[in-house]
């Protein structure tokens, strides 16, 4: 049995690399940067009114209330504003400021005092006084050409697109999903919802939640399948899945120390370099990895739902991760609310709620109820807290390592109700 952390070490120095590809930036969205990006352009790419009123020429200078100017003409937005000329004209949120004018005064900061005869201003007075460079968008102000914009491994969001799509980035290199195969594991396991339950049998619910986590962390699910406690048949879907071209395997259930925990076994017998069998850690201490002949990556996940929803996002999402260039992952530091007492020696890795207090304080809260077969505690919390191995009791306002429940981010509640 070894450390939380040095196990998790062993899986990144396990890890290789995955290839990368080209993508339209339409279709990057949740996927992996493969390289750092860098702004082709300036954002804005000119200077442009930030509001609807009049641009006006003062030469660095700035203008007291009840000026009056002429009105020279008009931009709006997509306009050329190469012909304006004068002291003043009447612009649009967004347009080209014209070469020489240096601020712009809103619409309800001016009087018009005439008006041609299609309505349109022909003279203004100013309500207030007036500083150069006001409501004008300079250009590069937002994003400025060649400047960094994201780093690669980072995972491309709707905000990230929104940047791509200003600067007309029109495609990326991202790195290639990982392909995963699934195995769960057990005779008792019912995967038709429809099915009546016999007694002794319990219904799959490790197989939906690893797939659906799984295509959260930009993997692809290649191949799933429930086998029985057989070794044959185990062996027989492991093979499906590699030939459904798997980076990585999944399997949970049976690599505990009961007599149908057959997998390390079965792994030994093609080959398998098993890494490590049982982490100092609670709950998940019997998961296994391994490196299996072909080089592929083997995870074996304990059956209980917690115990592999925490192998998964400690140890699977990690190896995903590294795969595609970005195994770091920064905690939270927060002060639990509470007092706590564990047993010292392992890490726990517990059910948690961050929280705003009525003083304004961040705390966490571990939830109650967790025991790895209590699946309802999962939907009342928003982050993992993990309590360290060489703690027996922790007290409160103590600072503890806080992490996201299913990726980087944690989401923070506005209560401590616990449910």
């Amino acid at each position: 049995m070894i450390a939380f952390t040095q196990a998790r070490q062993q899986v990144i120095a396990a890890c290789t690399k995955i290839a990368t590809e080209t993508v339209a930036t339409s279709a990057v969205l949740g996927r992996i940067l493969a390289e750092d990006i860098y702004s082709p352009d300036n954002l804005p790419g000119f200077d442009n009114s930030a509001m609807d009123g009049f641009a006006l020429s003062g030469q660095g200078n700035g203008f007291v209330s009840g000026h009056e100017f002429s009105i020279s003409g008009e931009v709006a937005a997509g306009d050329d504003a190469a012909n304006i000329t004068g002291s003043a004209c009447e612009i649009m949120t967004g347009a080209l400021v014209p070469i020489g004018f240096d601020t712009v005064v809103p619409v309800e900061n001016i009087e018009i005092i005439e008006r041609d005869k299609n309505n349109r201003p022909t003279r203004i007075k100013l309500l207030k006084d007036v500083l150069p460079n006001e409501n004008i968008r300079r250009c590069g102000e937002d994003v400025e050409a060649g400047s960094l914009l994201l780093k690669a491994g980072s995972c491309v969001g709707a905000s990230e697109r929104m940047l791509f799509a200003g600067l007309g980035i029109a495609e990326l290199k991202v790195c290639t999903k990982p392909k995963i195969a699934l195995l769960t594991t057990g005779r008792e396991l019912i995967d038709d919802p429809n099915q009546a339950l016999l007694p002794g049998q319990i219904r799959n619910s490790n197989g939906p939640f690893l797939a659906d986590r799984i295509q959260q962390c930009d993997a692809y699910l290649c191949h799933r399948e429930t086998v029985g406690d057989d070794t044959d048949a185990f062996l027989q879907a492991l093979n499906r899945g590699l030939d459904a071209g798997a980076n990585i395997v999944i399997s949970t259930g049976a690599v505990s120390m009961g007599r149908y925990d057959f997998i390390p076994d079965a792994l030994r017998s093609i080959g398998a370099n098993i890494v490590f069998h049982k982490v100092a850690m609670r709950p998940g201490k019997p998961i296994l990895f391994a490196v299996l002949p072909n080089g592929m990556l083997y995870f074996g996940l304990p059956g209980n739902p917690i115990s592999s929803a925490v192998g998964f996002r400690f140890f699977v999402q990690l190896a995903i991760q590294t795969m595609q260039g970005n195994a770091s992952e920064i905690p939270m530091n927060i002060p639990l609310a509470h007092s706590v007492v564990k047993k010292s020696g392992f890490t726990l890795l517990q059910k948690a709620k961050l929280t705003v207090d009525a003083g304004g304080q961040l705390k966490v809260s571990l939830l109650k109820g967790q025991e790895s077969f209590r699946i309802q505690p999962l939907l009342h919390s928003n982050a993992w807290a993990l309590l360290p191995d060489d703690a027996s009791s922790l007290a409160e306002n103590t600072l503890i390592e806080l992490y996201g429940l299913h990726g980087m981010g944690v989401t923070i509640s506005a209560s401590q109700d616990e449910t």
